[in-house]
């Protein structure tokens, strides 16, 4: 028998259908709300609000779940590559030997991106933030692939998807070599996706270059832990403007903009510039302990704790290995770096942290990861892209084929009510 919630309202009472999701999520539909009681549902934030039904991935704050398509993110991290979660993320399925052959040379075919697109990153300073290059190239990708996708054409969104994966990471590097000021690199056909981008982002002129096996698996194991999120900011923004009939490009591209901000992807970038500032301050990270935890002072330790997690994040619990590992590789004597060891090994025991579960997050390590391998802090939100990018386009291409309506929020007015116009030489 099915559930229902009652509600009551100026003396009426009115029913409303209770959705069950496969791991038992309980949702109260209120489709008709409106309709029936003339009322709506005031939740900023949408922290309790279902945009959708969707079948992508399964989180669990509480108890620190995440899930792709069903499967674990501790055994697509340790069994997978990323294109290989990528095409799951997207296409709902693990490919088979031959299917993930097949997708990395379907994307090899949509690598080289059109020779005018130089044109519009040199009209950027070298001093612009690489998220506002990056999504600025994304929306301008649909110039040169105007034609509309039809997502109920498997072919069609096929080429799609292998377009937006080979063209997003070779754009998203340039953005890179434009703050350098070096030239632009192009992908290498005879190597991997993640390979490609160590050659795209590092390899000069001057000289030949090789990928560091720990460093490329330590990479791929970031972008499959950040491939998608569920509805959180950035992909609900590609969802809703998804939801207009918007191309994927310029969906994308508003996801990128939604990721910029330190809220949301910027959280690796906040919490470099959080080590940067205890170092020029003397470097005593116990001082910023004791700080964190007087509640009188502004003082926040970032990359510790989660807004969604309630618990220890699946993800740094994958990652913190992974930066381990290349720290000793990279053989790096940072004075930083040794601040958030310093601070990471103090919270896992402190009783505070402990007590109010406020462990070290996938961006407390990924930013460690990015910062051993002299990445500056102004790329590492467009590294968070490049792994979130099949979410994005997985979450568009479920919303499209869900033919889901118009994304369209309401509101409660508090303004002025009727006023009369009031004369210019009255006010």
């Amino acid at each position: 028998m099915s559930k229902t919630a009652i509600l009551e309202f100026d003396g009426k009472k009115y029913e409303f259908p209770v959705i069950v999701g496969s791991e038992n999520e309980a949702a109260i539909d209120i489709e008709k709300l409106r309709a029936l009681t003339g009322a709506i549902t005031l939740d900023p934030g949408y922290k309790n609000s279902g945009s959708c039904k969707s079948d992508i991935t399964f989180l669990d704050g509480e108890e620190g779940i995440l899930r792709y398509r069903g499967y674990a993110i501790e055994d697509l991290a340790e069994k997978s590559d990323f294109l290989e979660v990528s095409y799951l993320v997207i296409f709902g399925e693990l490919p088979t030997k031959s299917q993930l052959a097949q997708f990395e040379t379907d994307i090899r075919k949509y690598t080289l991106v059109n020779e005018e697109m130089k044109n519009i990153i040199d009209g950027f300073p070298k001093t612009a933030h690489p998220m506002g290059v990056l999504s600025s190239l994304t929306s301008a990708l649909t110039a040169f692939n105007p034609k509309v996708v039809n997502v109920e054409n498997e072919k069609e969104m096929y080429e799609a998807v292998c377009k937006t994966m080979g063209k997003f990471l070779v754009i998203a590097t340039w953005t890179y070599r434009k703050m350098m000021g070096y030239p632009l690199n192009y992908y290498d056909n005879t190597q991997g996706y993640v390979e490609n981008f160590m050659q795209l982002m590092f390899k000069l002129p001057t000289g030949p270059y090789s990928s560091n096996p720990v460093i490329v698996d330590a990479l791929d194991k970031l972008f499959i832990l950040h491939a998608d999120h569920e509805q959180n900011c950035s992909t609900s923004t590609v969802r809703i403007v998804g939801s207009s009939h918007a191309g994927l490009f310029a969906s994308i591209s508003a996801g990128v903009s939604a990721l910029w901000g330190p809220l949301h992807g910027g959280a690796n970038q906040a919490v470099l510039e959080m080590l940067e500032a205890i170092q020029l301050d003397g470097g005593d990270s116990a001082k910023y302990m004791a700080k964190a935890k007087d509640k009188d002072d502004p003082f926040r330790l970032m990359g510790f704790g989660h807004r969604v997690y309630k618990n220890f994040d699946p993800r740094a619990r994958i990652i913190k290995k992974a930066a381990d590992e290349v720290l000793k590789n990279l053989g790096v004597d940072d004075p930083i770096l040794r601040i958030a060891k310093e601070l990471e090994e103090a919270a896992l025991v402190d009783e505070y942290f402990v007590s109010r579960k406020l462990y070290p997050n996938v961006d407390f390590y990924s930013g460690i990861i990015y910062r051993a391998l002299g990445i500056p802090t102004d790329m590492f939100t467009v590294m968070f892209a490049i792994g979130r990018l099949p979410g994005w386009i997985a979450q568009w291409k479920e919303m499209r084929i869900n033919k889901e309506p118009i994304g369209r929020p309401r509101q409660v007015y508090t303004g002025h009510p009727l006023r009369d116009f009031v004369s210019m030489d009255k006010r």
